[in-house]
C-alpha cells in the first residue's frame, strides 16, 4: 500500500545553481514510519512547522550513513545546498556536525508557516534570500573542485584532481576536513553512492562505475545504505526517500 505522503521538487535558478541544489516539500511525513534517508553528499537547511505552529530550522550536516529521520514532523520545506554554499552562503562550517545537525536562530531567514503551506511562496522568498548574499567572488579552485568532482561522479583521483586546480592534495583534504568534518575521498565515495542509485532503481544491480569488483559494490551500497543493492531496488514502502527524486523528473 502506498504512503499518502506528498513530495515536490524544484530546481534552481542557473543563478544560484553553484549554491543550491534543489528546494524540496515533503506534507504528511509521519505516515512514512520506515523511511529512510541515504547520503547524498548536500547540506540540508529544513524549515518544519511545530505543534504551536512555529518554525523550526534546523541545519544538517553531510551524512555518511543511513539515517532515520524524527517522525514527529510531519511538513517541511528544505534547501539542499552544494557544499560551495557552507562557506559563501551561510558563512560556516559543517564540520561539527556530521551525521547530526544544529538548530539555527529563531526568525531565521524570516520564514513562516504560510511559507511552509505554500512551497511556491517558501521557494520565492529563499531565493530571495540566497540571491542577496551571493558573494562578488569565489575562490576558482573551490569552483573547479566541485565542478569536476561532480562531473566525474567522485571518480577523479586525487592527484589529476591536484594538478587540473593548481591546489596542492594537502590543501584540498584539510579544506575537506575543516570544512565538512570528511575528506574528499571519503566525499567522493558518497558521490558515486548517488551516481549508482538511478541504475540500481532502474534495476541494474551490478556495478557501472569504478568499483574493484561485485563484491566491492555490495560493500559499498551497504555501507552508505544499510541494505544490498537488491533490497535498495524493491525500496519496499517507498522507505528510501532519495528515491523520490527521481519520481519527480
Amino acid at each position: 500500500m502506498k504512503n499518502t505522503f506528498h513530495f515536490k521538487l524544484i530546481q534552481p535558478d542557473p543563478s544560484i545553481s553553484h549554491f543550491v541544489y534543489c528546494f524540496s516539500s515533503l506534507q504528511n511525513f509521519s505516515n512514512q514510519h520506515h523511511a529512510v534517508v541515504i547520503p547524498n553528499g548536500k547540506i540540508d537547511l529544513i524549515f518544519s512547522k511545530t505543534k504551536d505552529l512555529t518554525v523550526n530550522v534546523v541545519l544538517l550536516g553531510l551524512e555518511t550513513k543511513p539515517k532515520f529521520p524524527n517522525q514527529d514532523v510531519t511538513d517541511f520545506c528544505s534547501v539542499s545546498f552544494n557544499p560551495l554554499a557552507i562557506e559563501y552562503i551561510l558563512g560556516c562550517s559543517v564540520a561539527d556536525i556530521i551525521n547530526n545537525g544544529k538548530l539555527m536562530p529563531d526568525h531565521f531567514w524570516e520564514v513562516t508557516t504560510e511559507d511552509i503551506d505554500h512551497f511556491d511562496r517558501f521557494c520565492d522568498k529563499i531565493k530571495r534570500k540566497i540571491t542577496s548574499l551571493l558573494p562578488e567572488t569565489i575562490d576558482e579552485r573551490k569552483r573547479q573542485l566541485f565542478e569536476k568532482i561532480f562531473a566525474s561522479h567522485g571518480e577523479i583521483a586525487i592527484a589529476e584532481l591536484s594538478e587540473k586546480i593548481a591546489w596542492s592534495q594537502r590543501q584540498i583534504n584539510r579544506y575537506f576536513n575543516q570544512q565538512f568534518g570528511l575528506s574528499l575521498k571519503a566525499y567522493c565515495k558518497i558521490l558515486r553512492f548517488q551516481a549508482s542509485l538511478s541504475q540500481i532503481k532502474d534495476g541494474n544491480l551490478y556495478p557501472q562505475l569504478n568499483f574493484t569488483d561485485q563484491s566491492h559494490f555490495i560493500k559499498e551500497i551497504k555501507q552508505l545504505s544499510g541494505v544490498s543493492p537488491k533490497e535498495l531496488h524493491k525500496n519496499e514502502n517507498d522507505r528510501f526517500l532519495q528515491f523520490l527524486v527521481y519520481d519527480q523528473k
